[in-house]
């Protein structure tokens, strides 16, 4: 028996799945987690289910009665349908490659049917919102050159529609001078977004100010210790916002990005050009922006037309 409670076969396989996910599927890191945590968890149910932990044997003759076991005892814990709809699709994943490895073969997982999701609409900040974020930053923090940091980093967040990922993820060599910046997105694919102005202003004086000497391979936004920023901070900084300027908790990081793609959708940006710009593999992503600012429109109908008032 392995540490983690599997035999040494399950262990291999689910080492030899990770690596896969890691270098041929170019899965991110943070995705790769969420995964192994969802395999862990199904062995631990099924450990529970059949008496001991599973072999890859046992992970064959499991049946759909076994799957729907599961997902009832999911149910029962109230967990969110999206979680088990990405454990679901972890168990897919993991099966499939058992199959391919000729390591373990069933069927059974592919007969299950997870409920269908409702695809979320993004939830951006309206154009004075997302302004007055920026400009609240400042003063988030009494380190001065921290609270231009933050300033720096959610102007590019909103002007350029980064991740948060991808924007903690640059060097200092990475730092912006031109008119547009290389980003390593998702999937590990490269692509070319253009740089405002202001954005660079930002960064420049965030860069001057900061009282380490960043260079070459150093991180391009580092914390309070000099080390690279972690997101958390990030997403602490924006609850201060959230608070300062009462704003839902919708207002995060991300919100910022959703608000780049909305708002130059409703300046008459195409919906080609957007899906380049935030590095969505598929059209259909970026197409939920077209919901956002259909609901806008309706909204503006609503409200301003002389019929809807009476």
């Amino acid at each position: 028996m392995t540490a983690d409670g599997t035999y040494p076969s399950v262990h291999s396989a689910v080492e030899a799945w990770r690596t896969w996910l890691s270098n041929e599927r170019r899965v991110s890191d943070n995705t790769v987690l969420a995964y192994i945590r969802d395999i862990k968890a199904f062995f631990t149910f099924v450990g529970r289910h059949l008496g001991a932990p599973p072999s890859l044997r046992d992970l064959e003759t499991l049946t759909t009665t076994d799957f729907r076991a599961y997902l009832a005892e999911r149910s029962s814990r109230r967990l969110a349908r999206t979680s088990t709809a990405r454990a679901m699709a972890t168990l897919r994943s993991f099966f499939r490659f058992l199959d391919k490895r000729d390591l373990a073969h069933n069927a059974a997982i592919f007969a299950i049917r997870t409920p269908k999701l409702p695809k979320p609409v993004p939830k951006p900040l309206s154009e004075n919102e997302a302004a007055k974020s920026i400009d609240c930053a400042t003063d988030l923090s009494n380190e001065g050159w921290i609270g231009l940091r933050d300033t720096a980093l959610f102007l590019f967040l909103y002007g350029c529609g980064l991740r948060i990922g991808e924007a903690l993820a640059l060097n200092r060599h990475d730092a912006p001078r031109g008119d547009v910046i290389s980003i390593l997105g998702k999937g590990k694919k490269d692509r070319i977004v253009p740089v405002l102005p202001a954005v660079i202003e930002a960064i420049s004086a965030y860069l001057n100010a900061c009282p380490y000497d960043l260079k070459g391979e150093d991180p391009l936004f580092v914390g309070a210790q000099g080390k690279r920023l972690n997101p958390g901070v990030v997403q602490r900084q924006m609850r201060k916002v959230r608070s300062l300027l009462a704003l839902p908790e919708t207002a995060t990081p991300h919100a910022l990005r959703h608000s780049f793609a909305t708002h130059l959708l409703a300046g008459g940006g195409d919906l080609r050009t957007i899906q380049e710009l935030l590095g969505h593999a598929s059209l259909s992503t970026t197409q939920r922006y077209t919901d956002v600012d259909v609901a806008r429109l309706s909204a503006v109908h609503r409200n301003a037309h002389p019929r809807a008032k009476r």
